[in-house]
């Protein structure tokens, strides 16, 4: 048995953004068609301990994910890893969670900007200035024309120097920072929230009449990023039905307050093999699931597993 790890820095150089998206948006259409056996995830000490699973029949194949998370003063926030088991050999990949994480959540949103943005959004807002949002700018870049960019943070610091980082990345797409969130909101495009909020950031009368809103930050009953104006008003697609009615705190504040009822959500998979009725305000809830993390695993394995010469 051999056991391949794989840095941070080698999953970077080893799977591209584009390649994320394709590999995200079909392991979606494959979860809504059954080829997956996904267990809800097990959260431990209110999420800060999480692990993930999820096998795909057809490959026989399987990806087990650990993560441990501290938002309150450790840096790294996350940490963990990703590891890909094959029925066919008995080597074992281990990657950097971190790295995989990131990836994949901003690849879900590549995903679901693809299908609900409007083709020739220009702008995104990006709230939040942690390890997820540079990797939302990224994703959304990957599917839209967007040649502005607006980053909204606590930390004026970790801002600054995000926006330093992605304006050197971006070529002549221009990227700021404002303190002001409803001033950013009110020429968005697209909006990725990617923060551990817990109450809206924003209240719906902030947003343009028509934009596309990713909330991907908060992953417990707990929190909340988006206002139940927002998806009572316009299409709802989500990641996972039974993961979203467990895990996402704007659903489930928004389905008590009878602002959306649950025949309401869209899974992502089911949108994008039956399409969708667009309107003019889109919003996608994401709390992260096992297969986006399986998409990433397959292709980090077939770049250093499949391609050993020594096997």
């Amino acid at each position: 048995m051999g056991v391949i790890a794989i840095s941070a820095e080698q999953v970077r150089d080893a799977v591209s953004m584009p390649e994320a998206i394709a590999a995200v948006r079909q392991a979606f259409i494959d979860l809504v068609a059954g080829d997956f056996e996904m267990p809800v995830r097990t959260a431990l000490r209110d999420g800060q301990f999480l692990d993930m699973a999820a096998h795909h029949r057809p490959s026989g194949t399987a990806m087990f994910k650990t993560l441990s998370l501290n938002f309150d003063g450790r840096d790294p926030a996350i940490a963990g890893t990703v590891v890909w088991s094959d029925l066919e050999t008995s080597d074992v990949l281990v990657a950097d969670a971190v790295a995989v994480t990131a990836l994949r959540t901003g690849a879900a949103s590549g995903v679901a900007t693809d299908l609900m943005a409007p083709a020739d959004a220009r702008r995104c807002v990006v709230i939040g200035t942690g390890a997820q949002a540079a990797d939302q700018v990224r994703s959304v870049r990957a599917v839209r024309p967007i040649d502005h960019v607006t980053l909204v943070g606590r930390d004026r610091a970790r801002a600054d120097a995000l926006a330093t980082a992605l304006a050197g990345e971006l070529g002549d797409a221009t990227v700021e920072v404002v303190l002001d969130v409803d001033a950013a909101l009110a020429v968005a495009d697209v909006v990725c929230c990617a923060t551990t909020a817990q109450e809206p950031l924003f209240s719906v009368d902030a947003l343009p009449e028509q934009v596309h809103v990713n909330a991907i930050g908060s992953f417990r009953p707990t929190m909340r990023e988006l206002p139940d104006e927002l998806l009572a008003g316009g299409l709802v697609v989500i990641d996972d039905r039974a993961a979203i009615l467990e895990e996402s705190g704007e659903i489930l504040h928004a389905l008590a307050a009878g602002a959306i009822t649950a025949d309401s959500l869209l899974e992502l998979g089911a949108a994008l093999t039956e399409g969708i009725d667009r309107t003019p305000r889109t919003s996608f809830k994401s709390v992260g699931v096992a297969v986006q993390d399986w998409a990433v695993a397959r292709l980090l394995a077939a770049r250093f597993l499949d391609q050993r010469t020594d096997r």
